[in-house]
């Protein structure tokens, strides 16, 4: 079992950015949601989001795969302005991969189908598609799952098929939206673990957005908190427990890391 990170903060000798928003602000209607963004995640990171409902956690994740459009600001991956590029082209050419918060699966498929039919879009080397889905299925240890149904796993077993249908493509950048929301401690624990895993052994630089703070400082390299379309503080876990502003804002005077 991999040990969950102690706000061990990985060292970066040269700091490589993967992801970079530029003065993003973004409306909808007459609610600004963001306002004046800027934040780099570097190669390698484990990357959190923390803040209140409606924040616009979701929409940064929406703006980096290109579902919505800033209506100011620079989206750029691996130092190249993709902020007009079309989702494929930044899944394909730039390797993002997202697990949303809800979904991402054929509820009627099993799981080996459900592998199957997305390996069928992203991997064109027809020799190598069940050579990718087997080293998944035996990753996340899904081997007596395979026939099942996706809507009979639980959800547990069906986040663990959605991060295996992320990771398909090879990415090298992972999203994953709100992704402890009504797990169990035994589950999140398993979750932070693949999540840990995923950075030591794959080198994925991974984003994580979620409510849960504490389940997500416990995996994370730096965070960030939204407040009022605004980031207020930013640092390593054991930092931003202690910034007066995210206390303010996000954390409340009693919040504590243990």
């Amino acid at each position: 079992m991999a040990i969950i990170k102690k706000f061990r903060i990985k060292s970066f000798k040269n700091k490589v950015s993967i992801i970079q928003l530029e003065n993003i602000s973004l409306s909808y209607g007459n609610r600004l949601i963001l306002d004046n963004i800027n934040f780099t995640i570097n190669e390698g990171q484990i990357f959190g989001m923390l803040g209140p409902n409606g924040v616009g956690k979701s929409t940064i994740f929406n703006l980096i795969t290109g579902l919505i459009s800033p209506r100011v600001g620079k989206i750029k991956i691996a130092g190249e302005d993709v902020t007009n590029y079309p989702v494929y082209l930044r899944t394909k050419k730039f390797k993002v991969g997202y697990v949303p918060q809800y979904g991402g699966f054929f509820n009627d498929l099993t799981l080996v189908d459900n592998l199957k039919a997305i390996s069928e879009i992203v991997i064109e080397n027809k020799s190598y598609r069940n050579e990718r889905i087997n080293y998944l299925i035996s990753k996340f240890e899904l081997d007596n799952l395979k026939d099942i149904k996706a809507k009979f796993l639980s959800g547990g077993q069906k986040k663990k098929l959605v991060i295996a249908l992320s990771l398909l493509s090879e990415p090298k950048v992972l999203l994953l939206d709100e992704c402890f929301a009504a797990l169990d401690v035994l589950t999140i624990k398993m979750l932070q673990e693949i999540i840990v895993n995923l950075q030591n052994e794959n080198r994925i630089t991974i984003c994580i957005c979620d409510h849960q703070a504490r389940d997500l400082l416990a995996c994370v390299d730096v965070a960030m908190i939204l407040s009022n379309g605004k980031i207020i503080a930013q640092d390593t876990p054991s930092n931003l427990v202690k910034n007066i502003n995210a206390r303010n804002a996000y954390f409340g005077d009693n919040f504590k890391i243990n």
